[in-house]
């Protein structure tokens, strides 16, 4: 993990999703270990985060143990990606998806984000 990766559990999740989507735009992760596409795409989430270095924050949320995160996202598959900045979801994806799809989805990610923090 770096300084912009970190797990997010139930009790943290206001703290380090919510809160900190003011400094950046956070991703959260909702995944299970038993899922196949999560394992497939958390490493592909984890080289962007080195990619994008301090550009934004990825929250890995087990969805097996903090199954209120995934209810209250209405996570009907996982993984499930959900993009919060300033305090609110911007985007979502599910599913795993290609290297493209993730750098297409993070810069507009990004560029929402900073648009909104000069307005």
């Amino acid at each position: 993990m770096s300084d912009y990766s970190y797990n997010v559990e139930e009790d943290s999740f206001d703290v380090l999703v919510v809160e900190k989507s003011h400094q950046l735009p956070v991703l959260v992760d909702i995944s299970a270990e038993w899922c196949g596409p999560c394992r497939v795409l958390a490493p592909l989430l984890h080289k962007m985060v080195t990619a994008y270095h301090g550009q934004f924050y990825l929250g890995m949320v087990d969805a097996d143990e903090n199954m209120r995160i995934a209810g209250r996202h209405k996570a009907r598959g996982f993984p499930t990606v959900v993009a919060y900045s300033h305090g609110v979801e911007i985007d979502r994806f599910h599913s795993a998806q290609t290297e493209g799809f993730l750098r297409n989805f993070i810069e507009g990610v990004v560029q929402r984000h900073q648009a909104a923090k000069s307005n």
